[in-house]
């Protein structure tokens, strides 16, 4: 069974669209790509794609966690 028949995406992708990145941070779209643009969450360019690795998502919380500061939320 493909994963992406339950709209989920596979596990072991090493890099996610930002879209699949900001849903498993649980913040929007928007505020994903200004983490981004603000060097606060990596990313990488393939192509004219922009993804982010998988493991790029706990780096960015355990410093979040480490700093002692507040996760972000999108205003939705």
């Amino acid at each position: 069974m493909n994963p992406r028949d339950h709209g989920d995406i596979d596990p072991t992708i090493a890099l996610l669209p930002v879209e699949e990145a900001a849903r498993r941070l649980g913040i929007g779209r928007t505020v994903c790509y200004r983490l981004i643009s603000a060097g606060e969450l990596e990313s990488v360019t393939v192509g004219r794609l922009r993804r982010v690795p998988a493991d790029a998502i706990p780096e960015y919380v355990a410093r979040l966690r480490a700093l002692g500061r507040p996760f972000v939320q999108s205003a939705a």
